[in-house]
């Protein structure tokens, strides 16, 4: 009867002397003492060698000699046990240690032989083991270079072949390349974020070019440049505006969408115009530059910089300058004396834009104080208190009793020479509420000409607080209208532009270009909101990288800030909200005075740690 078995237990291979041998089981003693039971069907050798305390130590090196190849062609296509494999590799019946050493050495092998069962193999097919092999050699390659790079990577040097991948590797990485995982690898062995790991080795020459790069990655992958376009088509015979327009606009503006022309009537009325540039007049649904415009939804403004929605032969065309005329879509008001509007008509037509007035050149003498006493020392300082005069009644009219609550100041950006200017800017001035009264009530009156109509048109809506796009006509609850269709800036946002092909052709009784429900509408409109939403925190996200950039540039150490609430402060004179751990808890709006310290640029944070309370004034 045999002393000793060779069984298979959890995957490996051990031997045991056999203490109790049972038809099911045995009860079997492993060379250091430990005793096991060990199922029958689980043995695959049993022998008479009674030195079982180096036996698998011999038949491990034994295995090592084999020739694994020289097996896989000796064992043909059919299933085959070890033991019979054996037999022939060696020529003589093999003795226990060989037959142990040449089942490892097929278990050992599972590119050449198939398990089958316990001790029964199968050859690979050829074209299984070439194709497992060549795997075998990538891989192998694979993790010399991936050992490669990470030992270029901690020693801060940038491989030369993630020069073509660090786009994705920043921003979007292929979790099972080789680049990344050595990535991955160094960065958790010198506890450093991917984008760190890659600035330190100098992959990140510019960090506004790190939050650019990854806002284009991922929103504009085949760049911001237009292709070649074909010509806009002609305007077509519209019939000239009798006025002489001007526009209110900031200096680096030139989508200018909007303008405004006053006229005093027979009747001692006055007649307000608000001018909206048509680029419907020209940009066919379905037309190259209508998918471009499709495509990108929104004009994309960041500080230094914009990516237009448009492109620029057709901003030139459009756009409402100061050197020609211009298709329009505008609504005219007649105003009596008591600012009030007793009537409105919409009209298609060519304005000439006499000028192109700017924020910076007109606030500093046409100030609250001016258009309150009547004295408007500005060419256009009628026109304007006029405009002043109606802006005011339409707030009232819209806000009734409403209190007036107090904007937050707006901040302006101009980058050049890689030097930030931050200008700040209250809002609230009479230029703003002319331009924003006139705004609301123009999208407002379009509006429920759409709605009057039974016309498809996208809404701007407030319920509950919330603002969402709608193409069922409904209230604005911040704003205080009944419906509100986005028509006043075709030129930088798509919804007005569909808005706006509709006014036009339900002005001139046309077909309407879109239906009810049509899921061309639909579909913009959902595409807009959330692209709407992305250009919105990319903008906030660059004016909080200049912010940044100021605070090195300037030297600035300390800063005013108003408390938010706990832990949390918006800084005076800049457009950054900061946490700050060490605020002790204050009434919300107290103004305190804080230390700011390791800014970083990457990651766009800072610290700032509470000096002081600062008193009012």
């Amino acid at each position: 009867m045999s002393k000793n078995v060779l069984y298979e237990e959890d995957g490996d291979f051990k031997v045991g002397a056999i203490l109790a041998d049972h038809e099911s089981s045995l009860q079997v003693e492993a060379p250091h003492g430990k005793r096991s039971k060990v199922k029958a069907s689980h043995v695959l050798l049993r022998f008479e060698d009674a030195r079982l305390s180096d036996f698998m130590t011999a038949a491990h090196q034994l295995a090592e000699d084999l020739d694994v190849n020289f097996l896989w062609e000796c064992c043909g296509g059919a299933e085959f046990s070890f033991e019979s494999l054996a037999r022939e590799y060696f020529g003589r019946p093999p003795s226990p240690q060989e037959a142990a050493a040449l089942l490892i050495g097929l278990h050992g092998a599972p590119m050449y032989f198939y398990k089958k069962g316990r001790g029964r193999y199968r050859a690979a097919p050829p074209d299984a083991l070439k194709a497992a092999l060549a795997s075998s050699e990538r891989k192998r390659r694979e993790a010399e270079k991936r050992a490669e790079y990470v030992a270029q990577l901690k020693r801060a040097e940038l491989p030369a072949e993630f020069a073509t991948r660090l786009l994705s590797l920043l921003y979007k990485p292929e979790k099972t390349s080789t680049e990344w995982k050595a990535l991955e690898e160094a960065c958790e062995a010198l506890k450093l974020t991917p984008a760190r790991l890659i600035e330190r080795c100098g992959g990140i020459p510019s960090t506004h070019g790190y939050h650019l790069e990854r806002f284009l990655f991922e929103y504009f992958p085949n760049g911001t440049a237009y292709p070649e376009l074909p010509p806009l088509p002609a305007r077509g015979d519209l019939p000239a505006a009798g006025v002489e327009a001007f526009s209110i606009d900031d200096v680096t503006t030139t989508e200018i969408d909007d303008a405004f022309s006053v006229q005093t009537l027979p009747n001692g009325n006055v007649a307000v115009g608000i001018h909206i540039a048509a680029p419907a007049i020209g940009i066919a649904p379905g037309s190259p530059v209508d998918v471009m415009a499709r495509e990108r939804l929104s004009t994309v403004y960041f500080p230094g910089g914009k990516i237009t929605m448009l492109p620029e032969p057709a901003i030139d065309r459009y756009s409402l300058r100061e050197d020609g005329e211009r298709p329009a879509l505008s609504l005219y008001l007649e105003v009596g004396a008591d600012a009030s509007v007793l009537s409105a008509q919409t009209r298609i037509e060519r304005i000439p834009v006499a000028a192109n007035l700017r924020h910076a050149e007109l606030e500093d003498t046409l100030d609250s104080e001016a258009f309150a006493a009547g004295g408007v020392d500005h060419p256009y300082g009628g026109q304007l208190l006029t405009l002043w005069r109606l802006a005011g009644a339409l707030e009232r009219a819209r806000r009734k009793d409403e209190p007036v609550v107090e904007l937050r100041p707006e901040y302006s950006f101009y980058v050049e020479n890689d030097r930030v200017r931050i200008v700040r800017r209250q809002r609230g001035t009479p230029l703003d509420r002319i331009v924003s009264e006139l705004m609301i009530y123009v999208n407002n009156a379009w509006g429920r000409q759409l709605a009057d109509a039974n016309a498809a048109a996208i809404y701007r809506v407030q319920e509950t607080g919330k603002v969402r796009l709608s193409t069922v006509p409904a209230g604005h609850e911040g704003l205080g209208v009944e419906s509100y269709a986005w028509a006043s800036s075709p030129l930088r946002r798509y919804v007005d532009l569909l808005n706006q092909r509709q006014l036009i052709s339900l002005t001139r009784g046309e077909k309407l270009p879109y239906r009810p429900n049509d899921e061309r509408l639909l579909a913009a409109m959902r595409d807009f909101e959330a692209a709407y939403e992305a250009y919105g925190e990319f903008q906030r996200n660059m004016e909080r990288y200049w912010s940044l950039r100021w605070l090195a540039q300037e030297g600035v150490d300390t800063v005013r800030a108003t408390v938010l609430r706990e832990g949390l402060a918006r800084f005076d004179e800049l457009p950054l909200v900061a946490r700050v751990p060490s605020l002790p808890v204050l009434p919300a709006g107290t103004r305190v005075e804080l230390a700011v310290s390791d800014l970083d640029l990457l990651e766009l944070t800072l610290r700032c740690d509470y000096r002081r309370h600062r008193p009012e004034g």
